[in-house]
C-alpha cells in the first residue's frame, strides 16, 4: 500500500504581499511570507491575481492611511473572491475605517500579525472583516524578523515600539513599548543570515538607539557582538536619535570593520523652539556635534537626515531659522515630511496651525535643498574608487549596487557581479544621482 505524502494544506494556492512604509515592516513581511511557504503557498507578484492578499499597512501620515486604502482595493478589484488580509500600524490604529472596506476578511493588530495563517479560515471569506487587535498598552510581543531571499542585503529587525510619545506621532500607540531581542538572539539571527549568503545587513528598528530596554543590555553591546559574527562584511545602522547616537557608536562605526559609513538621524526640525513643542529629547544643537564628529572621524561618510515641515507651532521665521540650520551642516540627504495630523497625538493641541499648502512649499523648498546636498556629495566621489555590492535586479540591461558610503551606482549588466563586493571607479553622475562604474 502506498503511503500519502504529507501535503502541506494550501500546496496550490497564490498569496501576494504589499508592505508599506519602514524597513521595518518590510522586514516583518518577509518573516510573515515564510509562514505561508510552510503552508504550500506560492508567493506571487502583487500586482497578479492571488487567493490572499496580505497588506502590511503604515500609518505615520494620513497620506500612508490613503495608500494603504488604496492598495487593498486594487487587490480586491483584480480578485474580488480574494481572502484580504490587513495588519501593520493602520491596523493597528484604525481597524473599524479599515473594516468598511468591502472585501477585507480580516484585522490583525501588532500583537496579532505573527499568526496570520491561524485567521485564514480555510481562504472562505468572511460576511464582514474579523478583527483582532490587541490595546496598545498590550502589545508586548516580540518576534525575529529578517528579509533574504528577494534581495542580496537583508534588514535584520533588533527592537520594537517607542517610550517617546513626541507630540506628531502615534507610533507608540501603534507599536507599543521599546522592547528588544536579546544579543544572543540577534547574533544567531545574523549568522543565519550570513549561512544564506547574505554579505550586508541593516539593523532596523522603531528606535534602535534605544536597544536593552527588555533585557538589560545596550546598543553599544549588541554592535559589538555583531561586529564579531563571521563572515558578515558590511553593516548598516539605520535611523538612531540624536541623544542616542553617542561618541562610543560613531568611534565604533569608524574602527576598522564591517560597519558602513552611513548614518541616519531623525533631526525633524532645525528650531529649538519647534523641537521643544515635538516633545524631541536633544537641541539642534547637540545635533550639529553628532554631525561635526561624524565629519571628524568619517569625512566621507552618508548622514541622511529626517525633517518634518509645517508642524503645528511651526511660523514663518521658525521655518526660515530651522531651514537655515539645516543648510548649514554637513550633511547628504533629507528625508521631508509634510506634517500630517494624527488622531490622539498631543500636537493637535498646539496652536498655530500651518496651512496645507504652505506646509507643502516648504516641502519643497527643503527636498530642493537636499537635492543640491546630495549633488554636491556625489560630486566629491567622481573618478574615485569605492566597494560595490551588486544586487540581483537587472534593469535595462543594468546591474546596479550600493557603495560602502550608500552611493548607488550602475554599469552594464554582468551576472557574475551578483551578490559580490568588488572594487568600482565611480565615474560620471547622472541627473538622478546615481553614478555609472567601471
Amino acid at each position: 500500500m502506498e503511503l500519502k505524502k504529507n501535503v502541506p494544506e494550501y500546496t496550490g494556492k497564490k498569496v501576494a504581499f504589499f508592505t508599506l512604509g519602514c524597513k521595518l515592516n518590510f522586514a516583518e513581511t518577509s518573516s510573515i511570507a515564510r509562514q505561508f511557504d510552510e503552508l504550500g503557498f506560492e508567493r506571487v507578484p502583487f500586482k497578479n491575481i492571488a487567493d490572499v492578499y496580505v497588506v502590511n499597512s503604515c500609518s505615520v501620515t494620513a497620506e500612508s492611511d490613503k495608500k494603504s486604502r488604496n492598495m487593498i482595493r486594487s487587490a480586491l478589484r483584480r480578485n474580488p473572491s480574494a481572502y484580504m488580509v490587513v495588519t501593520g500600524c493602520y491596523a493597528q490604529l484604525k481597524s473599524a475605517e479599515i473594516a468598511a472596506i468591502p472585501g477585507v476578511d480580516c484585522i490583525l493588530g501588532s500583537n496579532e500579525k505573527w499568526n496570520i495563517p491561524r485567521f485564514l479560515n480555510g481562504l472562505v471569506k468572511n460576511r464582514q472583516a474579523f478583527v483582532n487587535v490587541s490595546p496598545y498598552k498590550n502589545i508586548n510581543s516580540y518576534l525575529p524578523a529578517s528579509s533574504f531571499g528577494d534581495r542580496t542585503r537583508s534588514f535584520l529587525k533588533v527592537q520594537d515600539g517607542c517610550n517617546y510619545f513626541c507630540t506628531y506621532c502615534t507610533i507608540p500607540l501603534a507599536r507599543g513599548k521599546s522592547r528588544n531581542l536579546s544579543i544572543g538572539d540577534a547574533v544567531n539571527e545574523a549568522d543565519k543570515l550570513v549561512g544564506k549568503g547574505i554579505h550586508e545587513i541593516i539593523l532596523t528598528g522603531v528606535n534602535i538607539g534605544d536597544f536593552g530596554r527588555s533585557t538589560g543590555e545596550s546598543f553599544p553591546d549588541l554592535l559589538r557582538a555583531l561586529g564579531k559574527v563571521e563572515g558578515l562584511e558590511r553593516i548598516r545602522i539605520s535611523s538612531v536619535e540624536p541623544d542616542l547616537l553617542t561618541d562610543e557608536v560613531i568611534e565604533m562605526v569608524a574602527a576598522p570593520g564591517p560597519f558602513m559609513p552611513h548614518f541616519h538621524i531623525p533631526l525633524q526640525s532645525g528650531s529649538n523652539e519647534v523641537l521643544a513643542l515635538m516633545h524631541r529629547r536633544y537641541t539642534r544643537e547637540l545635533f550639529a556635534g553628532r554631525v561635526a564628529k561624524i565629519r571628524t572621524l568619517l569625512p566621507d561618510a552618508f548622514i541622511g537626515v529626517d525633517v518634518i515641515a509645517g508642524t503645528n507651532g511651526e511660523s514663518d521665521a521658525l521655518f526660515r531659522d530651522s531651514y537655515n540650520f539645516i543648510r548649514d551642516q554637513d550633511i547628504t540627504q533629507l528625508h521631508v515630511f509634510p506634517y500630517s495630523e494624527r488622531p490622539d497625538t498631543q500636537a493637535l493641541t498646539i496652536p498655530g496651525v500651518v496651512p496645507v499648502p504652505v506646509r507643502k512649499e516648504r516641502v519643497q523648498q527643503l527636498i530642493a535643498l537636499s537635492d543640491r546636498k546630495h549633488r554636491l556629495f556625489s560630486e566629491r566621489f567622481v573618478g574615485k574608487i569605492r566597494p560595490v555590492l551588486f544586487e540581483s535586479e537587472r534593469k535595462n540591461h543594468r546591474i546596479s549596487g550600493w557603495t560602502d558610503n550608500y552611493l548607488r551606482v550602475e554599469r552594464a549588466w554582468d551576472e557574475r557581479l551578483i551578490n559580490k563586493i568588488v572594487p568600482v571607479t565611480l565615474l560620471d553622475l547622472n541627473d538622478k544621482g546615481i553614478f555609472t562604474g567601471a
